[in-house]
């Protein structure tokens, strides 16, 4: 007969604090449920969250990110889980680092990205009574949360309860349970109050087999007729799925620049310029919408139409539904009725995707202009690598310039909003190199992400800069657009009816920031490009840690 196997959060319990044997329980549940990756925002209150944390790391159980800025932390977990499917987890103390990860938080609800935020929390009686680094934290995210929990406090009910709770998190977070949209992936929040001792003595090694995240069941899809005439449109995050119905429908395929779905046969050309043609658009009977489209006036507008029937697919924590007649889908597929297409298929499947000269020329002699920045990103990357946009005025660029092509593609276009982008991009390195070495890395290369945005949006997030020199260096090159402040207001009301000195203070806020001293003050190497062959060079150039690449732009 064989002796049960020791367990490890209850050696926790027995040698130190109520709030270890807890952390033990819930992070080794989590990890158990398919967590792969934790990041850290140092703090008191977590000290015992933290402290298992690393402890798992040290035994190759789990990966773990250090940031000590809670809205990068947020952002990195949002990378991380963008990429690799499965529900980061963040934690921090009490106090105003929970609200750090507001931002990463709400996008991650309107993109459907799993996350899982812990918040450790003063106990019930240190709440309301003026104590230190104590507010009001149960619930602080409930609009945007799929499960919102304030936990028991250690030792005050059966250790157990928390490894109950990262099953459920886990499953809340992947959309197989929850508030919300079934389905449907997004954050979850637990509280975790906690009283001294804040930690104790850990077990050494700590260690916890990775499960697998929970997977959805086979959803009923939608199915459709071939008959009315329809186009498919593809928004941020819509995937290979918009392209395979547009191919097994027969359809025009509307795809953004940050859909990943822009690519075959059937792709729009200068979309905008098509559904601004009456003749054509006019005739549009039905829509199928993949994803979340936000690039294009012109888009939002057919999706309002009153006389296009709208079927779409769910994606984010919100149902997209501008006409307030949308049909809600969770799968959509194509019958074979009827079984062949008819010339009037043909015909209105050609009208949309006749080729169309340059809609957007280079600069002359070698210049670099956003249309040649956007294309030469484009260019140099391909299926090993990720590309992330951000939401500054070249994404548009990019939507009006660029052709089709297969490429994984990610954008935080869930709120549209520059938060965090070079913090999600580095989480989807991240991930991008964790599945190369754990899978058949000798099949090719490992990849490079590029993030491509504007200057303000890095100056935002500048802080993401920041890496731990003992962690993986992550293989990103960080191209930005330099071109003095927020010329994206230049396409605006705005613009054309302000004054221009208010223009420059309160909109374009122009900035003059010596990026490469800023470059090296991170570690990260620094190029500087004027041209397109420079820019060319830069790009196809290996790389081994984080890269900036700056691109002087005319306003």
């Amino acid at each position: 007969m064989h002796a049960a196997a020791p367990d490890p959060a209850a050696a926790a319990g027995q040698e130190g604090a109520p709030a270890t044997e807890a952390a033990v329980r819930l992070l080794t549940g989590l990890v158990a449920h398919g967590v792969g990756d934790i990041v850290l925002s140092p703090g008191s209150r977590s000290q015992s969250l933290a402290l298992a944390a690393v402890a798992l790391a040290r035994s190759g159980s789990v990966r773990v990110h250090v940031r000590i800025d809670e809205r990068v932390a947020g952002f990195t977990a949002l990378g991380l889980g963008r990429e690799s499917g499965a529900p980061a987890v963040v934690v921090c103390t009490s106090g105003t680092a929970a609200a750090g990860y507001l931002p990463a938080a709400m996008e991650a609800f309107h993109a459907g990205v799993p996350l899982i935020l812990l918040t450790a929390d003063r106990p019930p009686e240190l709440r309301g009574v003026g104590a230190n680094q104590a507010t009001i934290q149960p619930g602080m995210y409930r609009p945007w949360v799929r499960l919102s929990i304030d936990a028991p406090v250690p030792g005050e009910a059966d250790p157990t309860v928390f490894a109950d709770l990262a099953a459920d998190a886990v499953a809340a977070a992947v959309g197989a349970t929850g508030e919300g949209l079934a389905g449907v992936a997004g954050p979850v929040h637990l509280n975790l109050p906690v009283r001294e001792p804040l930690s104790g003595t850990l077990p050494d090694p700590l260690r916890a087999d990775r499960g697998s995240v929970p997977r959805l069941g086979p959803t009923a899809p939608l199915h459709l007729v071939r008959g009315p005439r329809t186009v498919v449109v593809a928004g941020a995050d819509a995937g290979p799925d918009a392209e395979r119905i547009s191919r097994t429908g027969g359809w025009p395929l509307i795809a953004e620049i940050v859909s990943g779905s822009r690519f075959g046969d059937h792709v729009v050309p200068a979309y905008r310029e098509r559904l601004r043609e009456p003749a054509l658009a006019g005739r549009i009977e039905r829509v199928i919408v993949f994803g979340h489209p936000t690039l294009s006036r012109e888009v939002a507008a057919l999706l309002r139409r009153t006389d296009v029937e709208v079927i779409a697919v769910a994606r984010g924590g919100e149902s997209l539904n501008l006409s307030g007649a949308t049909v809600d889908a969770r799968a959509i597929e194509v019958e074979a009725v009827p079984a062949a297409r008819t010339d009037e298929d043909a015909a209105w499947l050609a009208a949309w995707t006749r080729a169309e000269g340059t809609h957007a020329d280079l600069a002359p002699d070698g210049a670099l202009d956003r249309t040649a920045l956007v294309r030469a990103v484009w260019d140099a990357t391909g299926s090993d690598d990720r590309l992330l946009f951000g939401s500054s005025r070249i994404v548009r660029v990019a939507d009006q310039a660029l052709a089709g092509k297969d490429v994984r593609v990610h954008a935080n276009r869930g709120l549209a909003g520059i938060d965090g982008t070079i913090a999600t991009g580095i989480g989807i390195t991240l991930a991008a190199q964790a599945r190369a070495q754990t899978a058949d890395a000798g099949a090719g290369r490992t990849g490079v992400t590029r993030v491509l945005l504007g200057d303000l949006s890095l100056l935002h997030d500048v802080g993401s800069l920041l890496i731990p020199a003992d962690e993986p260096a992550p293989r990103i090159q960080v191209v930005v657009g330099n071109d003095g402040g927020g010329t994206i207001f230049d396409g605006l009301e705005v613009a054309g009816t302000a004054a221009a000195e208010d223009l420059d203070r309160a909109f374009y806020t122009p900035q003059a920031v010596a990026l490469a001293p800023l470059a090296a003050a991170y570690g990260w190497t620094y190029v500087r490009a004027d041209g397109v062959a420079e820019l060319a060079h830069a790009l196809a150039a290996e790389i081994a840690g984080p890269q900036l690449i700056e691109v002087p732009l005319a306003r």
